[in-house]
């Protein structure tokens, strides 16, 4: 019967720690995971894509690069510029640790030492954000290195 227990019990810390796959595609709400964009002008749109804690950083800003090079193609320019990116945890905890504590007492009837040991098996639930503040463009891509050819991206960034 313990074994029962003990395994039930691990069956629920392992469900506890996975987490949704990141999927490709519009975010539902402003808190949900995937992308939103804002068009700020005519060639000119803000660009974020966010990822549940599976992606990092860099997966996460290239999910975002994907969607601005689909938004190049999609008002039909070849190129984009980033003029301004960031990437940052939002919301959610660091997650689980390990702990150690030792304490003594002793008094009229004797002393005691005690070891205490605690597992944190809360799952690390921080999610990146990228945001992206891109210009299209048409014509010979500039040389800087924040300059992007839509079609390369596209062909280089898993959906």
């Amino acid at each position: 019967m313990q074994r029962i227990a003990v395994s039930a019990l691990l069956a629920l810390v392992l469900a506890a720690c996975t987490t949704t796959p990141t999927v490709y595609g519009p975010a539902a709400t402003s808190s949900a995971t995937g992308y939103r964009q804002t068009k700020i002008e005519d060639d000119r749109f803000r660009v974020s894509f966010r990822a549940n804690p599976d992606l990092k950083a860099p997966q996460v800003e290239d999910m975002a690069l994907r969607r601005s090079a689909e938004i190049a193609l999609e008002n039909g320019r070849e190129w984009f510029l980033v003029v301004n990116r960031f990437t940052e945890l939002v919301g959610g905890t660091s997650g689980g640790g390990t702990s150690v504590g030792v304490g003594g007492s002793s008094g009229s009837y004797g002393s005691s030492v005690g070891v205490g040991i605690g597992f944190d098996l809360t799952p690390d639930s921080r999610r990146y954000e990228s945001t992206l503040e891109i210009l299209l463009g048409s014509g010979a891509k500039p040389s800087s290195p924040d300059a992007y050819d839509a079609r390369a991206i596209l062909s280089r960034t898993p959906a």
